[in-house]
């Protein structure tokens, strides 16, 4: 079964974070004024292809089970390559196309695949369950800015 995807703009890193859309879909931008995030879905094209035995492998993780499925992480290393980030945004500009961004985490030139307006009622779950060994990890995209990401990741 095969599925046909197109990319909708890519992802600037320099001088700011910013996608960049095709100009046929600047003017899906209308409407947008209001929202203070976007979720992203995006496509990993610069990760190896993937390798089916791949499906587990040592934990990122410090404190979490020794091994991990590729579902119970949120690695770019996928069968698909399809990631999500939420992003605050800035601005945007329906005649150019262009959003600005706080931050993404994907690098310059990702294929972008989709916007979302980020909503809270659909995209927000109050008591949202994690593991013991992920407990302490930010409650919040805010808070995950100055969280010590470096002491949670075994790389």
């Amino acid at each position: 079964m095969k599925y046909e995807v197109k990319s909708v703009g890519i992802v600037e890193c320099a001088p700011s974070f910013r996608i960049r859309l095709e100009s046929e879909y600047a003017a899906g931008l209308t409407g947008l004024d209001g929202f203070s995030h976007v979720s992203v879905v995006w496509y990993a094209d610069k990760i190896p292809a993937w390798q089916p035995n791949a499906l587990v492998f040592p934990s990122p993780y410090k404190g979490a089970p020794e091994k991990m499925g590729v579902f119970a992480t949120r690695t770019p290393f996928r069968p698909n390559g399809i990631c999500v980030s939420t992003a605050r945004l800035v601005s945007f500009d329906c005649k150019s196309g262009i959003l600005e961004l706080e931050w993404i985490d994907a690098e310059a030139g990702t294929p972008v695949l989709d916007i979302k307006p980020y909503h809270p009622s659909e995209d927000r779950v109050l008591s949202a369950r994690v593991p013991d060994w992920a407990a302490a990890w930010p409650a919040s995209y805010e808070a995950s800015a100055d969280f010590p990401w470096e002491d949670v990741f075994l790389f």
